[in-house]
């Protein structure tokens, strides 16, 4: 254990603790909170107010400024539930666990909103609300795999043995992600590809990507906010009987 602590960095020893981690997300929560609410009400005005209508779609695309945000972030929310899940299984850290149980409704929640605005793009675009294409299917299992972990931890009392359990679920429905990001490359689907990468120019003219763009971090920087309150909350839930969560109380 020393040899490991020589190779990983303070900070993430430091985050192990319950304690350091409250305290150091209080002081992060105040600048996400500002950021996700300036850029989410920018992109909005931008996307809806100033970006031009699609030569095709017509103003109906301007659900992407929605679609695209919540699925890239269901994706991400995913994959950092399931790093945090192996690192609770790995390191047998309580604050990991706490992570990873709280990524789980905020993922599912973003998870439907993408299916939703999704169905919503697809009735004008496709005709249907619904097609069993493989991005839309891969998009519902990521969702059924969110409300299993939920589930799992809803279900075994014990909160080491629940989160070991949906640890492994998370880490098992690794999976399904590079399904979602390649399906519409592996298969001849509906969906179209990917509105934008980091590794190509974006297809569609910069004055309507741009907003997208803000809509994103906006996005993220919300579920930043989400995540640290959620773990905040599930931090005093679990060390209530510690000395210093009962000082915080009755300070409150």
């Amino acid at each position: 254990m020393a040899e490991n602590k020589k190779w990983m960095p303070r900070w993430f020893y430091q985050m192990a603790s319950p304690r350091w981690c409250y305290d150091f997300t209080g002081k992060l929560l105040p600048w996400f909170a500002v950021a996700a609410a300036l850029l989410l009400a920018a992109g909005m005005v931008w996307a809806l107010a100033f970006a031009p209508a699609d030569y095709q779609q017509g103003n109906s695309f301007r659900i992407i400024y929605i679609h695209v945000p919540s699925a890239i972030l269901a994706q991400s929310c995913y994959m950092l539930m399931a790093v945090a899940g192996a690192i609770g299984l790995i390191w047998k850290m309580k604050v990991a666990d706490m992570v990873a149980k709280a990524c789980a409704p905020i993922g599912a929640t973003v998870a439907i909103l993408a299916l939703a605005t999704g169905a919503i793009w697809g009735k004008p675009t496709w005709g249907a609300w619904w097609v069993w294409d493989a991005r839309l299917t891969s998009m519902l299992i990521l969702l059924f795999l969110y409300l299993g972990v939920i589930a799992l931890h809803s279900a075994i009392e014990s909160e080491a043995t629940a989160a070991q359990a949906s640890a492994v679920l998370a880490l098992v429905g690794l999976v399904n992600i590079p399904i979602i990001k390649y399906s519409v490359e592996w298969w001849n689907t509906l969906h179209q590809p990917a509105t934008f990468t980091l590794t190509e120019r974006p297809a569609m003219p910069v004055e309507m990507w741009l907003p997208l763009l803000v809509m994103v971090i906006g996005f993220y920087c919300f579920f930043a906010v989400s995540l640290m309150l959620r773990v905040r909350n599930e931090i005093l839930r679990r060390e209530r009987r510690a000395g210093w969560v009962r000082d915080l109380l009755q300070r409150v």
